[in-house]
C-alpha cells in the first residue's frame, strides 16, 4: 500500500472553490481501482493551504488514476487554483496499526 499526501497552496478567494471540487469529485476518486480512501485536510497555522491524503492499493494504482480521464478533468481546474507549486509526497506503507 502507498499514501500519497499533496499540499497545495491556494489563493483565500478560490478555498470555497476548491472545497467544492474536492466534494464534487471525491466519490468518483475513491471509486478508482485501488483507492483505499481520500481526505481532504487545512493547514492549522494557515487557512490557505489544503492537503489531501490517499491511500492506494499500490503505485500502478495512482499512476493508472493520474492517467485517467478522470484526473485529466480535476487536475486542471485545481490547478487553476494554485497560489504556488503544490509539494507532494508518496510513502510507501511498512507497517499500518
Amino acid at each position: 500500500m502507498i499514501v500519497r499526501v499533496v499540499r497545495l497552496s491556494l489563493a483565500a478567494h478560490h478555498l470555497d472553490a476548491f472545497d467544492a471540487l474536492f466534494l464534487k469529485h471525491r466519490d468518483a476518486i475513491q471509486a478508482q481501482p485501488g483507492c483505499h480512501s481520500v481526505t481532504l485536510m487545512t493547514d492549522p497555522a494557515d487557512p490557505c493551504i489544503r492537503g489531501t491524503l490517499s491511500h492506494w492499493a499500490s503505485e500502478a494504482d495512482l499512476n493508472a488514476y493520474r492517467e485517467s480521464a478522470l484526473f485529466g478533468v480535476v487536475w486542471p481546474a485545481t490547478k487553476a487554483l494554485f497560489d504556488g507549486p503544490p509539494q507532494v509526497w508518496t510513502y510507501h506503507v511498512l507497517e499500518q496499526g
